[in-house]
């Protein structure tokens, strides 16, 4: 683990878990919160897109700690959790889409990539930091699905699927810790343009993967879901946020988008 924060960090400053930090949604959403005085914990694989984060973070007055994990990896994330000395927010943004075959032809593999990533990561992170959350007095789950867990299209079988798993682990975990000091809150994004995801989903082909927002008046980018994340988290603590979809303008449905000529 490394720690970048510039500043002591004591119990009165909120501590804020992001997975999937390395870039995207993840990102945004771990400068936002610091923005907002949390000390953020950045996961994700990639250690170096993880100390440029922090670094940024620390650069613009916040505080951040990196520590490099896969979500998917149980183990891994127990042994994150065994040393975290206190988590109020966890944001299970690790994430993703692999491939547009239909389901005739598609991967098993991806199918199960997908929904290793999207629930089982959640899974494993929501169960390890759930002692702690608790223990915060005021603790907060958040669930990164989206808007394709409910409503499926044309070669998105497997990532509605997975999408759907996420939403489905939310619902339940809501039902299950009623009447406890935690809130769990689902935010759905549409359409967001962001660096990789597209482009992993179209297995690095650049042409397709920008096809996808063609000619689309201002999708929504990380920093707009980021903006959604941390005002749903930073509601008085009575308040919950059950599910929040969020689209852009140009998009009132899976398969409703306006394009410009």
């Amino acid at each position: 683990m490394t720690d970048t924060h510039h500043a002591d960090t004591t119990r009165a400053v909120k501590t804020a878990v992001v997975t999937g930090a390395s870039s995207g949604i993840g990102a945004a959403t771990a400068r936002a919160l610091a923005q907002e005085g949390f000390h953020v914990t950045l996961t994700a694989r990639r250690v170096d897109r993880l100390e440029a984060v922090a670094k940024e973070i620390q650069g613009q007055g916040g505080t951040a700690r990196v520590f490099p994990l896969d979500v998917t990896d149980k183990a891994a994330v127990s042994a994150f959790a065994d040393q975290l000395p206190a988590c109020d927010v966890l944001v299970n943004n690790a994430g993703g889409a692999y491939g547009t075959e239909y389901v005739e032809n598609a991967d098993p593999g991806d199918w199960r990539s997908m929904y290793e990533v999207n629930v089982i990561g959640a899974l494993h992170m929501t169960q390890a930091l759930l002692p702690r959350l608790r223990a915060s007095g005021d603790g907060v789950v958040v669930v990164l699905s989206s808007t394709a867990s409910f409503t499926c299209y044309e070669g998105g079988g497997g990532y509605s699927a997975a999408k759907h798993g996420a939403h489905v682990l939310a619902e339940t975990l809501r039902l299950e810790v009623c009447g406890e000091p935690l809130r769990v809150i689902e935010i759905a994004p549409g359409m967001v343009h962001t660096e990789e995801f597209s482009l992993n989903r179209y297995r690095g082909d650049l042409e397709k993967a920008d096809a996808v927002y063609d000619g689309v008046p201002r999708p929504l980018v990380a920093e707009d879901v980021a903006d959604v994340v941390t005002w749903a988290v930073t509601r008085p603590s009575h308040v919950n946020v059950d599910l929040l979809v969020v689209r852009p303008r140009a998009q009132a449905a899976q398969h409703k988008v306006h394009r410009t000529a």
